[in-house]
């Protein structure tokens, strides 16, 4: 398998995972089946990809002005989106995707960092002419 199919299978296991962990944690959050479970995932992935970055374009002004805060609600958002999409997926409220976003983003991070989805990168800096 290529790197790049490997890399988002691990992604996409990284997110149901930290939705499942969220759905055990946060009673507002609720999944009928695994294959609810397994649709989220994929359906916030590809929302997270496509619209999340329209909305943080167009909502630049705002989120500057929160000094950035103002993307835990488009989080949020993106949650809501998916559980009016996928028909097993619920949530109870605004602030239960405001504060599952949170922790499925902390989550994932974490998750992440030990799976290792994407090489090490090093960093060369020019020799020679000139940095001072």
């Amino acid at each position: 398998m290529s790197h790049a199919l490997i890399s988002a299978l691990l992604s996409w296991a990284t997110t149901a995972l930290s939705l499942w962990a969220a759905s055990h944690i946060f009673r507002g959050l609720k999944f009928d089946s695994r294959g609810a479970l397994f649709v989220s995932a994929l359906l916030l992935g590809l929302a997270n990809a496509i619209v999340k970055p329209l909305l943080i374009v167009l909502t630049l002004p705002l989120t500057l002005l929160s000094f950035g805060l103002f993307v835990l609600v488009i989080n949020a958002l993106m949650i809501l989106l998916v559980a009016r999409l996928v028909k097993g997926f619920q949530v109870a409220s605004f602030w239960t995707a405001f504060f599952a976003s949170i922790f499925i983003s902390i989550l994932s991070i974490a998750i992440g960092s030990f799976v290792g989805g994407s090489p090490e990168t090093t960093i060369r800096m020019p020799h020679g002419s000139g940095w001072v």
